[in-house]
């Protein structure tokens, strides 16, 4: 299975916004500009986590994007989903009844075993994914930055980029 490169843009997106200071938001060209990434091909993948209830988006030229609910509400499987969609990766087409001569079609009365097995194989993947949260990786970074350098080069490069919410709006 392959995903795109906007699934690992929106994680990362996601990570940097759950890392945010309340009532800070961040624009997507900053978003962009950190990850070294296309502005236009992550503001496509942004807009898809503010449809799906990811992240908040605050328009005007002061705006920008901030996570809609808690970094542990926020599972790596809402992220694949809101980039991807919600479409299993594998599609069976039964082409076992296709081409020349097919059997008659009482000879198909069970599922394809192959459809059967992939579609498990997909639970699990999304299980798997369902189980680790934002909140869950960001503890673990922060665990891992043993030194401090990690949050500094973000904290370096962000500061001059945070904007605040509106009053209003916390």
């Amino acid at each position: 299975m392959k995903l795109g490169d906007g699934v690992e843009q929106a994680i990362h997106a996601v990570a940097v916004l759950a890392s945010l200071p309340p009532g800070s938001l961040l624009s997507a060209a900053a978003l962009a500009e950190f990850h070294g990434v296309s502005q236009s091909y992550l503001l496509k993948h942004m807009q898809a986590l503010s449809k799906a209830g990811l992240v908040e988006t605050m328009p005007g030229p002061k705006g920008g994007y901030r996570l809609a609910l808690a970094p542990d509400r926020i599972s790596l499987l809402d992220v694949v989903l809101a980039v991807e969609g919600p479409e299993p990766a594998f599609r069976c087409k039964e082409i076992r009844q296709k081409g020349p001569d097919p059997l008659p079609a009482h000879r198909y009365a069970k599922p394809c075993q192959i459809n059967v097995a992939m579609l498990r194989a997909e639970r699990a993947y999304r299980a798997e994914l369902r189980a680790v949260t934002i909140g869950q990786l960001m503890a673990q970074v922060a665990a891992d930055d043993t030194d401090g350098a990690l949050a500094a080069r973000g904290c370096k490069f962000f500061e001059p980029h945070l904007r605040q919410t509106p009053s209003n709006e916390n």
